[in-house]
């Protein structure tokens, strides 16, 4: 039975810089995989031509990694906690109603990035174990230059459970975050490829991998 995966993003790129390695190596003959982005840049903060662009490098990306679709939620970027928190919910709730997912990748409760919180905390509610949910498994996952400043900032440290070996699809993770043009940085910025190789490195030989992602483990039903 092909299982059904959904990778929830505030931003465009998220789910590439966190589930990339891991969403490459889940093969289209056991998984069918969507990926929901929750926000968009809007005028004048960014021009309209910026905003197509990101769009376009979200579905490239998207394609390297072999997502069978993508959704595009369109709420305010950076102003997720100006909206109501039941309307954030309630679109990933229709979303996850939609999609019947048993798997869900999400932002950590613990980066510095406001956006990413409120993402958390939402699929949090929409995702919640109850009777007659098609999810099973509820995982978050780390970004550079968000997760790691949790602990200095919030008081907040993400303390991975699960590493999923991505040994052989770390440069398919890299070729898609090289889709996103707009957002890659030079080296040593944290959102630079050589970084992003880097912490996958070192989350790899924390398990004996050549590379890896690390997750946080919310709930796991399955078992």
């Amino acid at each position: 039975m092909i299982k059904r995966i959904l990778v929830i993003g505030a931003h465009p790129d998220d789910e590439t810089m966190g589930t990339g390695g891991t969403i490459a190596k889940m093969a289209s003959d056991r998984y069918h995989k969507e990926l929901c982005i929750v926000t968009s840049g809007y005028e004048p903060l960014i021009t309209k031509k910026e905003i197509e662009l990101r769009r376009k490098e979200a579905m490239n990306a998207s394609k390297i990694l072999g997502f069978n679709k993508v959704h595009f939620l369109e709420l305010p970027a950076m102003k997720l906690d100006t909206l109501p928190k039941t309307q954030i919910n309630d679109t990933l709730a229709d979303i996850i109603k939609k999609t019947k997912p048993e798997i869900i990748f999400t932002n950590s409760r613990t980066d510095i990035n406001l956006d990413h919180r409120i993402v958390f905390e939402a699929t949090m509610v929409a995702a919640r174990p109850r009777p007659g949910t098609s999810v099973k498994k509820l995982l978050s996952y780390e970004l550079p230059s968000s997760t790691e400043w949790g602990e200095l900032m919030l008081g907040t440290s993400f303390i991975p459970n699960p590493f999923v070996d991505i040994t052989n699809t770390l440069n398919k993770k890299l070729n898609a975050m090289k889709a996103y043009r707009l957002e890659i940085k030079n080296y040593p910025h944290p959102r630079s490829i050589k970084n992003i190789e880097s912490l996958a490195r070192i989350r790899g030989t924390t398990v004996g991998f050549e590379a890896a992602e690390a997750f946080r483990l919310i709930y796991d039903k399955s078992q």
